[in-house]
């Protein structure tokens, strides 16, 4: 491993971490808006009614789910050419598209107006927002970890995932501002709607700066070496061919924390409502205050990741996950606003452990030629069975068996699988990305050289 960088802050660091946290704040203030009305208005809105308000809900987080199906083919898509023409763009792109899709879902008439065509064209934005939130986080979180120093990189790339907690929080105070200043009938009928229009504020701001902003100088070398050799951009071809075994870990290690975060963030307003009766401007406030410290553990875990490893920070964060269900829901239940916010902050410092050193690991262990790629198809390929599920199980059992158990130990077979994905990697701590890419380089060539000498091999027998 390569410590030789120091610590200090490059030139321009600070503003190439402020772009890309722009667009993952936008990203986030939009997803967290969509996973908030999914659990109070678009099952009410958007679906025929039943009399049964949990089956309402159930279908919004059914159609909430539907959106990560086209996050791995953003991901593909934006990370092939992200890798081939830079990040830069391709992060400008994505952010348009979720803009301009979360501002038309602001405008979309109900079931009682439209009938079935309201759930159909939800879903129709719903799956475009997911294919252009695919792109988004690989390309963020590059821009970050390729210009940082090498032993910094935990803290530094950390910063764009405090851009989750940092939209939730602008989403928050939106819902929060509407929902306390409305009635309630107000707030279903047009309220939550301008929260959706805001988007197009934010997605403008994100935008602009990014504009001031270009590649790393490790991004342009690779693309420069690649023109030089003529070699053709294989993408997803290159990345699952030689490199499937980081691939695998890189989706397994996402399991608690995906899991954790989507259950403590968006199920965890539904069981709030439901279960221990709280309004939703209660709920809201609560979850500003989760927010808010969730933002300031990241890059804090990040930082750790830097003294002590990734791996460490990491693992502690997947056990610490597998009990978490069995104390945070009894400590929601007692109805206490400090002990409920107690509960969801814990939840959210645990999974900041797993979430914080996710992105350096993961830029740690991919070439930079297909790095785009492969991150882009690791983080969004997870959420396909891990996140974007977790609502509408957690719904499912609570539904079922009317107890949080069956939810906890749903989150006990989430952290195992995150244990032993991380438990079979390397440490990648300090680890400079120029070797990174000659390791990767030098099994390629060997793996070719293998292949090359078996066909010669089946040539001659024949």
């Amino acid at each position: 491993m390569s410590n030789t960088q120091h610590a200090t802050t490059p030139p321009g660091l600070k503003r190439v971490v402020a772009a890309a946290m722009a667009g993952t704040v936008a990203e986030w203030y939009e997803f967290f808006l969509y996973g908030t009305a999914s659990a109070l208005v678009f099952g009410q809105l958007f679906f025929r009614q039943t009399g049964n308000a949990i089956d309402g809900i159930i279908a919004a987080f059914a159609l909430y789910a539907v959106g990560f199906l086209a996050r791995p083919l953003g991901g593909l898509v934006f990370g092939h050419y992200g890798d081939k023409f830079g990040r830069k763009r391709l992060l400008q792109l994505s952010l348009v598209v979720v803009g301009i899709t979360t501002f038309l879902m602001g405008c979309l008439p109900g079931f009682n107006e439209i009938g079935y065509a309201a759930p159909v064209l939800l879903v129709l934005l719903r799956l475009i927002q997911g294919f252009a939130f695919g792109g988004e986080w690989g390309g963020a979180i590059l821009l970050v970890s390729e210009h940082c120093p090498d032993n910094r990189r935990g803290f530094w790339a950390s910063w764009p995932q405090a851009g989750v907690p940092a939209g939730n929080l602008l989403a928050t105070v939106a819902l929060l501002a509407l929902s306390s200043s409305l009635s309630e009938e107000q707030f279903l009928a047009w309220g939550w709607r301008v929260a959706f229009w805001l988007s197009a504020v934010v997605v403008l701001i994100g935008y602009w700066i990014r504009t001031s902003v270009d590649d790393a100088p490790i991004f342009k070398e690779a693309q420069a070496k690649q023109a030089q050799t003529k070699q053709q951009q294989l993408g997803v071809v290159e990345v699952l061919r030689h490199h499937w075994r980081s691939v695998l870990v890189g989706i397994g290690a996402r399991f608690a924390e995906n899991i954790l975060y989507y259950t403590v963030v968006t199920f965890s307003i539904t069981y709030l409502k439901l279960v221990v009766h709280k309004d939703t401007t209660q709920i809201l406030l609560l979850m500003f205050g989760a927010h808010l410290l969730h933002f300031f553990l990241i890059p804090l875990m990040g930082y750790l990741s830097d003294l002590v490893g990734r791996k460490p920070v990491y693992l502690t964060g997947a056990v610490l996950t597998a009990f978490w269900g069995f104390v945070g829901f009894p400590m929601m239940d007692t109805g206490n606003n400090w002990l409920i916010m107690a509960a969801i902050t814990l939840g959210l410092a645990i999974e900041s452990m797993t979430y914080a050193p996710y992105s350096a690991l993961m830029a740690e262990m991919f070439p930079t030629h297909v790095r785009y790629t492969a991150l882009s198809l690791c983080y969004q390929v997870a959420p396909i069975f891990a996140g974007s599920l977790a609502p509408l199980i957690a719904i499912t059992l609570l539904n079922k068996y009317q107890s949080s158990t069956p939810i906890a130990l749903y989150l006990v077979a989430a952290a195992l699988i995150s244990i032993v994905a991380v438990g079979l990697t390397r440490e990648t701590r300090g680890k400079s990305l120029h070797l990174v890419d000659s390791e990767a380089a030098a099994r390629v060539a060997a793996t070719v050289k293998v292949e090359a000498a078996g066909t010669r091999r089946s040539d001659s027998l024949a």
